[in-house]
């Protein structure tokens, strides 16, 4: 007998096959009845000339894509197939959408992205640090766009310490990517500036494809100047963002950037400024407080305590300068009295006096016998007078034998 099913073990065998065989797919078609639900989740229907698909996109993976789809676009969307049970019917369950035709560009993008990076060209290693005080600013953009105008409102400002140099340039269609590259060349060329910005306002990924292209990336890449790349809204990209020494999610994210250090120096300044401003208000205010609680009647009476008090202090300090002066005077005639005592005790007259002798020959003192031989004339010096003398013998000392 046959296998008998029921509709829900029927449709849960049909979605089993769907999903294990559909998986992953990519579907083209364009918007109808598209619904977004109060949950987040948006509901929507694929439809082409002769067919159409049931689609669900939930909120987790809506966020993701960056614009909101209406009836009539015309998308890629990648999914997988699934069955809805209560109405028996399929439907693609979108992982992600992009906008029909931004497919091959996202592709292109891709195998760019690939390649710059084998050659190195977004290494972080190369990148260059912004001057922290630039004075003068490059911008490669259109001359006639909002770019440039945005800048200039946001550096005015901000701080009036950079100057803004245009360099413009085609920022969209075939002939954009020379233009962008030979002005980044010229500024290099000519060192006209401190920092560049390169960008545009914001656009579809086709219109930014000029800040992804070859000429435009080896041109960053060789300026010596640090450049921040610009390009479009937050949510915009280009690979000029990973080439770039700096990504601003705006233009005006970038002459925020540029300005940053200026605008926190002046900051700095202004509190330095308050803080002696107060301290001089506090100041002054201490010496009016002080001027305040003189008084005036007192002043005759205070300046004569005041020359009083010093009349006493100079006289007690020549008082103090007189005694020590005549204290030292008497320490300094002790000091040559004993001196003096001294000396006189160590002349020869007093030796003399002591009953000592000096014997001289020919004016010359001598104090040994080996000084003399027999028959010498010898002077003797006594205290009264001077014996002269002839050495007729020089007795011999016993130790001597």
């Amino acid at each position: 007998m046959d296998t008998i099913l029921t509709i829900t073990q029927l449709t849960s065998l049909v979605k089993e096959s769907l999903q294990s065989q559909f998986s992953g797919i990519s579907v083209e078609g364009e918007v109808s009845n598209f619904t977004k639900a109060a949950s987040g989740h948006w509901y929507f229907t694929l439809k082409d000339e002769s067919s159409s698909l049931s689609a669900v996109m939930f909120k987790q993976a809506s966020w993701k894509v960056g614009f909101i789809p209406k009836d009539g676009d015309r998308l890629i969307v990648k999914g997988s197939l699934s069955v809805y049970a209560p109405r028996g019917s399929y439907q693609i369950i979108c992982e992600s959408m992009v906008a029909s035709g931004v497919g091959e560009i996202l592709l292109l993008l891709e195998k760019r992205r690939a390649e710059f990076a084998a050659l190195g060209y977004f290494d972080q290693e190369r990148k260059k640090s912004l001057p922290l005080y630039p004075k003068t600013v490059g911008v490669v953009t259109s001359s006639t766009g909002a770019v440039i105008q945005d800048i200039i409102k946001t550096l005015d400002r901000r701080t009036q310490a950079v100057n803004v140099i245009l360099l413009p340039a085609i920022v969209q269609g075939e002939l954009s990517p020379a233009s962008i590259s030979a002005q980044i060349e010229f500024a290099n060329r000519h060192n006209l500036v401190d920092i560049l910005i390169v960008g545009r306002g914001g656009g579809s990924l086709e219109d930014l494809l000029s800040f992804s292209d070859q000429q435009v990336i080896e041109a960053i890449v060789a300026s010596d100047i640090p450049i921040i790349s610009a390009v479009g809204h937050e949510s915009d990209w280009a690979l000029s963002d990973y080439a770039s020494d700096v990504r601003a999610s705006t233009p005006t994210a970038a002459a925020e950037i540029v300005s940053e250090s200026w605008l926190t120096l002046q900051k700095n300044i202004g509190q330095v400024r308050q803080s002696l401003h107060l301290l001089m208000q506090h100041k002054l205010s201490l010496l009016h407080a002080s001027a305040r609680s003189v008084n005036i009647g007192r002043l005759g009476e205070l300046l004569q305590q005041k020359v009083e008090y010093t009349s006493l202090f100079s006289d007690d300090l020549h008082q103090r300068l007189h005694q020590r002066f005549d204290t030292l005077l008497q320490l300094r005639k002790h000091s040559y009295t004993l001196l003096s005592s001294l000396l006189e005790s160590l002349s020869p007259s007093c030796v003399l006096q002591r009953g000592y002798a000096i014997v001289t020959k020919n004016k010359r003192v001598i104090s040994s016998k080996h000084e003399t031989e027999v028959d010498d004339i010898l002077q003797i010096h006594l205290s009264d007078g001077e014996i002269e003398v002839t050495v007729d013998h020089i007795k011999e000392d016993e130790s001597e034998h």
